[in-house]
């Protein structure tokens, strides 16, 4: 009894042994990288707990309450900042009352805990980077950390942890991911994922986009299937998206381009002629087979590019799928792309990437520099411009055309872009360096998300009447053209400075109430049927009484706040209308909130190549017409 006794006790040892050497080995943070790539493909579920990072704790179920005050205090610290460093902060200190206050935008409190990660990272490197400086012995001159094109040729097998290519500065609209590969193996099965940084603390890093390819189907379909999904620490998958989509959904837009391509799943007939060995005869025979894009054993070539509203993927040069962004999961973050699985890969090169300008090599550098404010004088505009922040060359475009009217260069009218922080270290300090040296950049207290830039609006309205005085105050993008000659010329003819609201004004729309829109708004945020009166986010024009009420009803925590930054300001103008305000609201055709036509106002959605055209045919034919074919 005693032998068998000790028997057991010994084995039970020597398992718990190697079960914590395995554990060392493979320690539980690392199993979304590790774990085996051969599994069950009928289970769905097996699949996703194989392959998906751990679980954890949601934030939205901890009892404990921080108060916003500790939360944004790290933000708001002095630091030991030249005059100049300090122009792109204009703002940035006179936005902790509301940040502190209106946490109540979708996501605001993880931007905030987040940009205080980031900036005080972005401090350190300052300061480290000015000692530096000041030690002869070490080069000051940097490379540059964002190049425009990585590429790896000939990658080997993917072992366990996979194939990784590290993205310094994330994406943006127009960055492309091509992937060419051959799916082997037992399966075929693979994976590609994108994805973002994890914050301090957290073991694996957010997924803005698995892709998800079964060559042999899963628990649902026995067909080949394409699976799209998002994962967050914070709440774990998302909907998962279905090519080809199953029989009761239908197929949405993204981009202007289908979800899923319809031909994937259908019957295709091929058609092999045959010659007989013993007569000439032809056998005409048809093959069918259901369409997907990727074959086992067949060479592919993927593409995933980065659109306005989501990422589209092609294959051997025709749209397979589309993915619209998620909440907090803009293309902007992603910062790896992750293969796993049974594929054979030839290359993956990543293009088109931001990348900033070597100001060393700009011939006409003290031309792009922001004018000087004029002290003590009234600006006829303030033009305040959104821009996410490794969007460097939609800036660069914006300086080189519409910054460089008369107007702009004599300080008539001030341009200054509004741009959050980044989760990257490089993508900050870039930025960092680009305020410096352009001193047009004011910096926000937040990691940029779409559903925060009503924070911006009420920016550009504190900047345009507390930090100078104008006499109007617009709000535009970066990827917008803007006559600044015609905006000023409407301003006389419009005559009158004050209750204005000028633009593309919608006077009749309602809330979007679908969840599935990128506008949805719930009956619990907006319970009326209609907006008031509103002007297209492109660009609009308020006169200073309504942007200095706006600033000073913030500071006092007055403010409603709205997600949709330019229903937003429809709804605060609608307020101050109740209260006595006679408010002008000024249409103007001319804006075009999609693309271009001749004789335009402002006009959106235009590359930095675009942009350049468009300057080049005001210079020359002193005319506003469009660029294409």
């Amino acid at each position: 009894m005693k032998k068998w006794y000790g028997g057991v006790l010994t084995t039970s040892l020597l398992m718990f042994l190697v079960l914590g050497y395995c554990v060392m080995r493979k320690p539980v943070k690392e199993s979304y990288v590790t774990s085996s790539l051969y599994f069950n493909m009928t289970n769905p579920l097996e699949w996703i707990n194989a392959m998906a990072p751990p679980a954890a704790h949601h934030p939205e179920k901890n009892n404990q309450v921080i108060p916003a005050e500790i939360v944004v205090s790290d933000l708001f610290i002095k630091r030991n900042l030249s005059a100049q460093e300090q122009q792109s902060l204009s703002t940035w200190y006179q936005l902790k009352r509301l940040i502190t206050r209106d946490l109540v935008l979708p996501n605001a409190i993880e931007a905030v805990k987040e940009a205080t990660v980031a900036w005080n990272n972005l401090m350190s490197a300052v300061e480290m980077d000015k000692l530096d400086t000041n030690d002869s012995s070490i080069k000051t001159g940097k490379q540059k950390q964002c190049p425009h094109f990585l590429s790896k040729t000939n990658a080997t097998e993917l072992d366990a942890s996979g194939f990784k290519l590290r993205l310094p500065c994330g994406l943006t609209q127009g960055s492309s991911i091509t992937i060419i590969g051959i799916p082997n193996g037992l399966l075929g099965n693979f994976r590609i994922d994108l994805t973002g940084e994890p914050l301090p603390g957290e073991p694996d890093p957010p997924v803005i986009l698995h892709y998800n390819v079964r060559l042999h189907g899963d628990k649902i379909t026995e067909d080949p299937v394409i699976v799209q999904n998002t994962w967050t620490i914070a709440h774990d998958w998302g909907e998962e998206e279905r090519c080809p989509l199953p029989s009761d959904e239908k197929s949405k837009k993204v981009d202007e381009l289908d979800q899923c391509n319809g031909m994937v799943g259908n019957v295709t007939s091929t058609r092999h002629v045959i010659a007989t060995n013993k007569s000439s005869m032809v056998q005409d025979r048809a093959k069918s087979r259901k369409y997907f894009p990727f074959k086992q054993g067949y060479l592919s070539v993927a593409t995933l590019r980065v659109g306005s509203e989501g990422i589209q993927m092609t294959v051997d040069g025709r749209h397979i799928t589309s993915f619209a962004f998620r909440e907090t999961l803009e293309p902007w973050l992603i910062s790896e792309v992750r293969i796993l699985g049974d594929i054979k890969l030839i290359s993956v090169v990543a293009s088109g990437l931001p990348t900033s300008e070597d100001a060393e090599h700009i011939s006409d550098l003290e031309a792009l520099k922001a004018a000087p404010l004029p002290p003590r004088k009234r600006l006829d505009l303030f033009i305040g411009v959104f821009s996410t922040t490794n969007n460097f060359k939609r800036r660069m475009a914006v300086r080189r055309t519409w910054m460089q009217y008369d107007a702009v260069r004599s300080g008539q009218v001030a341009v200054r872009f509004f741009v959050g922080l980044h989760k990257n270290q490089m993508v900050n300090e870039e930025l960092w360096n680009e305020a410096r040296t352009y001193r047009d950049i004011q910096l926000m207290p937040f990691v940029d998300y779409y559903s925060l830039i009503t924070w911006k609006t009420i920016a550009i309205c504190v900047f345009g009447t507390e930090v100078v005085s104008a006499k109007f105050v617009m709000k535009t993008d970066d990827d917008a053209f803007v006559r600044v000659d015609e905006i000023l010329s409407s301003m006389e003819r419009v005559d009158t400075t004050r209750g204005l609201l000028y633009g593309l004004i919608n006077a009749d729309s309602q809330p979007h109430r679908s969840p599935d829109s990128k506008w949805f708004i719930s009956p619990e945020e907006w319970p009326e049927e209609t907006y008031p009166p509103w002007a297209h986010g492109p660009g609009y024009v308020v006169s200073s009484d309504i942007a200095k009420t706006i600033s000073s009803k913030q500071r006092k925590g007055r403010l409603k706040m709205f997600k949709l930054e330019d229903v937003a300001m429809g709804i605060w103008i609608s307020e101050m209308k109740k209260k006595g305000l006679e408010v002008k609201y000024e249409k103007e055709e001319r804006i075009f909130n999609e693309g271009c036509r001749d004789g335009y106002v402002i006009a959106h959605y235009q590359s930095p190549r675009e942009m350049l055209c468009l300057w080049q045919k005001i210079e020359e034919k002193k005319r506003a017409l469009c660029c294409g074919d």
